[in-house]
C-alpha cells in the first residue's frame, strides 16, 4: 500500500501546476458525482416513492370514507324499507290497491297481469304488470306518485313509454310498468 502511495506522490509532484489543478478539479467532480448519484439520489427517490405511497393511501382512505358513508346511507334506507314492510298493517290486495289508485288519478287501466316474482327467503314479492293506454303525461305522473305514496310498500320497475298522436293532436301515451309488493315471508 505504501508503494502505491509513494508512486502517486511522485506522479503528483512530476505534474505541472496546471495539470495538478485540472486533476484536482476532476477528482473533486468525480467525488461529487459519486456522492450525488451513489448516495443522495437514491435517498431522494426513496422519499419521492414514500410521498407517492402516502398520497395513494390518503386517496384510498378518502374513498373508503365515502364508500362507508354511502353504505351507511343505503343501510339506513334499507332498514326503513324493511321496517315499512314489517309494520304495514291492513295489507290490501295489490290489484285492488292499484285499481283504486288509478281511479284516484283519473286513469283507466287497460290491463293488469300477475307476473312471476323474484325469489327471496325473507320477503314474498307479488309482481303485477300494469298497462295504461291513451293517458297524458300528467295522469301518468300523478298515478305513479300515488303508487309511491301508498301506505303499502310498493316498488315501480321497468317503465316503458310509447307515444301516440290522437285526432286532436294532444300527445297521449301508452305506458307499461311493473309494480312489486312485498310482505314478510
Amino acid at each position: 500500500m505504501n508503494s502505491i502511495l509513494e508512486q502517486l506522490r511522485s506522479t503528483w509532484t512530476n505534474l505541472s501546476p496546471r495539470e495538478q489543478i485540472l486533476l484536482g478539479v476532476l477528482g473533486v467532480g468525480l467525488g461529487l458525482s459519486i456522492l450525488l448519484f451513489g448516495m443522495i439520489m437514491p435517498f431522494v427517490q426513496m422519499a419521492d416513492r414514500a410521498e407517492e405511497r402516502v398520497d395513494s393511501a390518503q386517496r384510498q382512505a378518502q374513498l373508503m370514507q365515502r364508500l362507508s358513508a354511502e353504505h351507511s346511507e343505503i343501510q339506513n334506507r334499507l332498514s326503513g324499507v324493511e321496517q315499512r314492510i314489517q309494520t304495514q298493517g291492513g295489507r290490501q290486495n295489490i290489484k285492488t290497491l292499484l285499481e283504486s289508485l288509478a281511479q284516484k288519478s283519473s286513469v283507466r287501466i287497460a290491463s293488469m297481469e300477475e307476473r312471476q316474482a323474484g325469489k327471496n327467503n325473507q320477503y314474498r314479492e307479488t309482481k303485477v304488470e300494469v298497462t295504461l293506454k291513451g293517458v297524458s303525461l300528467g295522469q301518468t305522473i300523478r298515478y305513479l306518485h300515488n303508487i309511491e305514496d301508498s301506505n303499502q310498500q310498493l316498488s315501480v320497475k321497468g317503465l316503458r313509454i310509447k307515444s301516440k298522436k290522437s285526432g286532436n293532436e294532444a300527445q297521449l301515451l301508452d305506458i307499461t310498468f311493473s309494480v312489486s309488493s312485498f310482505e314478510a315471508a
